[in-house]
């Protein structure tokens, strides 16, 4: 959908008339990412040169270029050497290097299969509500997944949505996606998650779960709860992994700040 007028005209306020209370760069990143969830420039567009916007902005170029290093350091904008700046799109490699962090104790990682085994609405609980942001009782999708590396079940997804983020949803759709989860949140219904929060912790399986993946009653299991966030720190996802990690384990390379 393209942004109103009145809405470009706000964006395309002289940044350099901003208050000095934040360093400029902070303004023009966040001017930039106003522009983004508006949807000026949608998943794989170029955005405008750096040039061009140090004269929107009335800034210099450099105040521009320390802005879109940061956003693509946070992988909303993504550097193509010789071709320009261009909007972070989801698919599996963006999927399998930022947000899947569950490996093989050898060899390399490795993309998931991924069978959903439940799809329905529901009403969402104190933990859901508040990490989704969202009334106890609203409404929500409730998806389950099962995860397999190698043709092994290693994962179980418990995931939900709130049905006011994803207008007529249905588990068809869900099911037969082309591409990712994040991809056809990105491309059906125009939302980005451009980070993720997750808190790790050991559990115990229960027996519908612990069937699942194929092991025994009780066993131990890693719990990973995971909120995804599009732009403006809006939560858009609350997701509940129980992974085996009898032979695989949670592996995340942080670069350094």
């Amino acid at each position: 959908m393209e942004p109103s007028s009145d809405a470009r005209a706000l964006h395309d306020a002289d940044v350099a008339a901003a208050p000095r209370s934040t360093p400029l760069y902070k303004e023009v990143k966040r001017r930039l990412m106003e522009a983004l969830s508006i949807g000026e420039w949608r998943p794989g567009d170029a955005i405008p040169s750096e040039p061009r916007l140090a004269t929107r902005y009335g800034i210099s170029i450099g105040t521009v270029r320390k802005a879109i290093d940061e956003l693509a350091a946070e992988n909303i904008l993504v550097r193509q050497q010789g071709r320009g700046t261009f909007v972070a799109s989801h698919n599996r490699d963006r999927m399998l290097f930022y947000f899947f962090h569950v490996v093989p104790e050898t060899g390399p990682k490795a993309y998931p299969e991924v069978e959903m085994l439940a799809f329905g609405r529901g009403r969402a609980d104190a933990l859901q509500a508040g990490r989704l942001g969202i009334a106890i009782g609203a409404p929500v999708f409730l998806i389950r997944n099962r995860l397999s590396l190698r043709g092994d079940p290693i994962i179980v997804d418990d995931i939900a949505l709130p049905c006011g983020r994803f207008p007529n949803l249905n588990g068809k759709q869900f099911r037969e996606r082309s591409s990712t989860i994040y991809n056809l949140y990105q491309e059906s219904f125009g939302i980005s998650v451009v980070r993720t929060s997750e808190r790790l912790r050991a559990t115990l399986g229960d027996g519908e779960t612990t069937a699942l993946l194929g092991i025994a009653s009780g066993a131990p299991l890693l719990q990973i709860r995971r909120v995804a966030y599009t732009y403006h720190d809006e939560p858009v996802e609350y997701r509940v992994s129980l992974v085996n990690t009898a032979r695989h384990e949670y592996w995340a390379d942080i670069g350094a700040v």
